[in-house]
């Protein structure tokens, strides 16, 4: 990656298996075995209920069609969310510390996440550094998810960040390409180490290890 001619002057960073690592089997440890999550999440199409809530929709709108076409396995979607904090297992080893640098450096630290309005209050539990950001736009709060560009245009909006002067990180490809097309230096996030490499290259004045 070679060093660009206009400044950055700010990062806006995704969350879930960037600064968070995120492992809904993690809740069922110890209570399903390995086969039956499996089952539990193929009966419910975890992938796309789990989309909707991140897109706004409310466990309490979507447990009727659930258990209607999953009864015997509704139960187990009530208890990932109750005990949701249980799949939250950890900080992504390097990424907080990028944060506080950037931030140190005097560049605008902003979130930008897919995540269920009703179970994100978790995330700063496990991640401290979330409360230093200065805005985190949640994707469940405001009924859009990406790699729709409409959130994107909503974080533009609201926080008056210049997309060419802005680097976005997130570990979904299809995320990373809708923020290319918006402008945003976009980074896909594979470790801390590589993406701080990544910051330096860009001309970001933090500490290279």
């Amino acid at each position: 990656m070679t060093k660009i001619d206009r400044t950055i002057t700010t990062v806006v960073f995704d969350l879930g298996n960037v600064l968070i690592r995120w492992d809904p089997v993690a809740v069922f440890e110890g209570r399903l075995s390995e086969g039956e999550v499996a089952e539990f999440m193929a009966a419910v199409d975890f992938p796309t209920l789990n989309r909707s809530l991140d897109a706004g929709r409310t466990w309490a709108q979507a447990r009727p069609e659930v258990a209607n076409r999953a009864p015997d396995h509704v139960h187990h979607m009530d208890a990932y969310l109750r005990d949701f904090e249980r799949s939250l297992v950890g900080e992504v080893p390097g990424t907080a510390q990028i944060a506080r640098d950037l931030m140190a450096a005097g560049v605008r630290v902003l979130g930008l996440t897919n995540w269920s309005a009703e179970t994100f209050e978790h995330a700063p539990r496990v991640a401290p550094v979330l409360t230093e950001f200065e805005d985190i736009l949640v994707s469940g709060a405001v009924g859009l998810a990406k790699p729709d560009p409409a959130i994107f245009e909503l974080l533009i909006r609201t926080t008056d960040l210049v997309p060419q002067e802005s680097v976005f990180i997130d570990d979904s490809p299809a995320n990373v390409a809708a923020a290319a097309d918006l402008g945003f230096h976009a980074l896909l996030f594979t470790d801390a180490r590589t993406f701080r490499a990544d910051l330096v290259a860009l001309g970001l004045g933090i500490p290279d290890s």
